[in-house]
């Protein structure tokens, strides 16, 4: 569930520089995100997981963590946040008090320089606090780290073995044909099948029987002791086991980050009869998730899959 399709970073992978974000008027309020995070628990929904743009960005946002905290044991199992890690200093110790107990914090690099690049913010040792308050604090991190061809491909093995030393998870993830950016994403393409065979020259993989529910497929490394997941959008089709949807900050749901079917929840709760609008909704979009996404970076100048970013639809 997105909170806000803003972010204080610009990842060159993600967002052009001049990002137009939405106006503010179109976003759901706190309330209304809490009252359809209500509305999930209430049909079976389980786990929660906020995200953005950049979701501690948002005025307040940690009064609707608190809020759906309280829900934590009534239907509720599982609270989560995915974040950049700007803002963790400030707020893992709240986080972690309203009853989070895990997070995913976006670490592409541990190299200040080539985060500067990739992030268009030098805002890397305060991404480092932040990883360490929200360790301090008692939260588990994973790490989500995107592979990019000729940016940090070379770093990905140190970053594991640092994760793991860390005591923290680590995925990697395929860059995503996702909205127009500046640079050609034929250039940032990593096939993570080439990066698992080149880390198994260097360890033991072990394949994992872990099961989130979304994309990611694991393997337990021998040498470090930590689990390594794989998001593989292009090269391994993963459609058939993830039961994820994603509500975008205007009420969006999106069945699936890679198709555009959506239903609006917003509409249905500015309705006249928001229970009823809102069951019909969910009735609706349940029967529309698809069988697969059809990504590709297989050209050079291809356009994107979906003309809308990875921060409109929550990620």
């Amino acid at each position: 569930m997105s909170v806000t399709d803003r972010c204080d970073l610009r990842c060159a992978y993600c967002m052009p520089e001049r990002m137009e974000f939405l106006p503010r008027a179109e976003v759901l309020t706190l309330e209304e995100l809490h009252r359809l995070a209500l509305a999930f628990i209430a049909r079976g929904v389980t786990k929660l997981r906020l995200t953005g743009g950049e979701p501690l960005v948002r005025r307040d946002m940690i009064e609707l963590v608190r809020a759906l905290g309280r829900d934590l044991g009534n239907g509720l199992e599982e609270l989560t946040l995915t974040t950049n890690g700007t803002r963790l200093t400030e707020f893992a110790g709240d986080l972690a008090a309203a009853g989070v107990k895990r997070i995913n914090v976006s670490l592409d690099t541990r190299d200040r320089a080539t985060f500067a690049r990739l992030a268009r913010r030098d805002a890397l040792p305060q991404v480092l606090d932040g990883i360490a308050a929200a360790k301090a604090a008692g939260l588990k991190v994973k790490l989500n780290t995107v592979a990019l061809k000729g940016a940090n491909e070379e770093e990905l093995p140190d970053l594991i073995a640092w994760a793991h030393g860390e005591g923290h998870d680590i995925t990697l993830i395929e860059v995503m044909p996702l909205g127009e950016i500046e640079q050609d994403r034929f250039d940032q393409y990593l096939p993570l099948d080439a990066v698992r065979q080149q880390l198994a020259q260097r360890w033991t993989l072990v394949a994992s029987d872990a099961r989130s529910g979304g994309p990611a497929r694991y393997v337990d490394i021998a040498e470090t002791g930590g689990r390594l997941g794989f998001i593989t959008p292009l090269t391994g089709n993963f459609c058939e086991g993830c039961n994820r949807v994603r509500v975008t900050a205007t009420g969006q749901l999106f069945m699936c980050l890679g198709g555009e079917g959506r239903v609006d929840l917003r509409a249905a709760l500015r309705s006249d009869d928001p229970d009823a609008a809102l069951a019909e909704a969910f009735a609706r979009a349940m029967g529309e998730k698809p069988e697969r996404h059809a990504f590709a970076i297989d050209h050079e100048g291809a356009a994107p899959a979906l003309a809308r970013h990875m921060s409109m639809t929550g990620g």
